[in-house]
């Protein structure tokens, strides 16, 4: 667009700058069962992607339920709208919300693409009644694997949204190819891998040293989940019977103190700590505190493993399972950024933390290997750009304009809304 026409299209418009803006690019808006200041790893993922997306110049909203039941409306950093749909209940981790349906409903026509973040049967529905004319993108982070009788009663809604779908994003070939949903329609899979955003810089060097302090002449061990029994804590705390008392293991994560009791039951105090839910400004002084990170993840419902990125971009070591089709034996390549041991099996993790914790020279080796590999492929401005180009390759029109001359106009059109705001100023004083 020529910036001369810029002064024209704000001068006969009532909309404001950002309405603008909107009006000339493509506008997505991504549809997830939560979003931050509710944390999750699907939610992290999002809140990454959203904020990525619109740092890089394409226009990303949010949609998602509340947890309470009213519909609520955030303007995030004067850029992106969020609006959180009141929820009626949640029943086996779904979130029943005939408020998603309506907003959806409401706004789909500002949008040329949905980006559904998936599992979420209740986003599903929504498509479905709504049949949206615009691109449909679904973001593949798990299949869904405990709930086996809500699924044969689901599937029929979940194939017709996969056939819908104008792309698929997964997270890695592995879980791709062993997912008997993707697998047969790999013509729509574009592999994009989860990336985080690099927090290296922003550790508490105070906590840091108070932490490794506490822990005086041991070697640390930290694990990052939820007290679900798919995330293996109890195979974690078990092979604390068989690792060596200079080691300390830090759990931490909502519910985790459940375990409290296992923990006393077998006399491990000593050798564990549960943490609980970590602030978030904290999380990064723990992870720079720690020599190991261990992921004891057991089942396939842990698709990928984001905190093994996280630790991974802090240089640190990685001990997780090698579970069969899950992309986490991908994220942590075995003998160079960790160690990989077979599921529900707290011997071999005990004696993977053992060799760890013992060889020096093992553990910094594989702690800068996981350092390169964060920042050659698992980066969250990689998993941006990638994004970015899976939407240019079904929407040509997106292709129209470079980041660069996205940004140029966005100057000239904020220049042009300065100059003629000043302009009606004066007009208005001298009448």
């Amino acid at each position: 667009m020529p910036f001369a026409a810029a002064r024209s299209i704000i001068k006969n418009s009532k909309l404001n700058k950002i309405s603008l803006i909107r009006a000339i690019f493509m506008k997505i808006i991504h549809l997830g069962k939560f979003y931050p200041p509710e944390y999750g790893g699907i939610e992290t993922v999002t809140f990454d992607l959203v904020e990525g997306l619109n740092n890089q110049g394409v226009n990303a909203d949010v949609l998602c339920s509340n947890k309470g039941k009213e519909t609520k409306i955030d303007l995030v950093n004067s850029s992106y709208q969020v609006i959180r749909a009141g929820t009626l209940a949640v029943i086996n981790s779904t979130s029943i919300s005939l408020k998603l349906i309506k907003e959806l409903n409401n706004c789909i026509h500002q949008y040329d693409a949905i980006h559904i973040h998936l599992p979420n049967p209740m986003a599903n529905l929504a498509i479905w009644l709504i049949q949206p004319k615009c691109k449909v993108y679904l973001h593949w982070h798990s299949d869904i694997v405990k709930q086996k009788h809500m699924l044969k009663l689901y599937a029929p809604w979940l194939k017709w949204l996969i056939n819908r779908a104008d792309g698929i994003i997964a997270t890695s070939q592995r879980y791709a190819e062993s997912s008997k949903w993707l697998a047969p329609n790999m013509d729509k899979v574009s592999i994009i891998p989860i990336g985080v955003v690099d927090k290296s810089k922003q550790v508490s060097a105070e906590l840091v040293s108070k932490i490794r302090s506490e822990y005086k002449n041991k070697k640390i061990v930290l694990s990052i989940g939820r007290s679900a029994a798919y995330k293996g804590v109890r195979y974690l705390i078990e092979a604390c019977k068989y690792t060596n008392d200079d080691i300390v293991i830090l759990i931490g994560g909502p519910g985790i103190e459940s375990f409290q009791p296992l923990i006393k039951k077998l006399g491990l105090e000593y050798k564990i700590k549960l943490l609980g839910t970590i602030a978030d400004q904290q999380l990064a002084s723990y992870y720079a505190a720690c020599d190991i990170f261990c992921l004891p993840s057991i089942y396939r419902s842990e698709a990928y493993g984001i905190v093994q990125v996280e630790a991974m971009s802090f240089s640190k070591p990685i001990i997780s399972c090698d579970i069969s089709g899950s992309g986490v034996s991908w994220v942590n390549e075995h003998n160079k950024s960790g160690l990989l041991v077979p599921p529900s099996n707290p011997n071999a993790l005990a004696d993977a933390i053992n060799m760890l914790s013992q060889d020096d020279v093992l553990r910094n080796k594989m702690a800068l290997y996981a350092r390169a590999r964060f920042e050659q492929e698992l980066t969250a401005n990689q998993m941006v750009s990638k994004t970015i180009q899976m939407y240019k390759a079904s929407m040509p029109a997106m292709a129209k304009f470079s980041k660069f001359e996205t940004h140029k106009i966005k100057v000239a059109l904020n220049n042009e809304a300065v100059l003629i705001s000043k302009n009606s100023k004066q007009t208005s004083k001298t009448s």
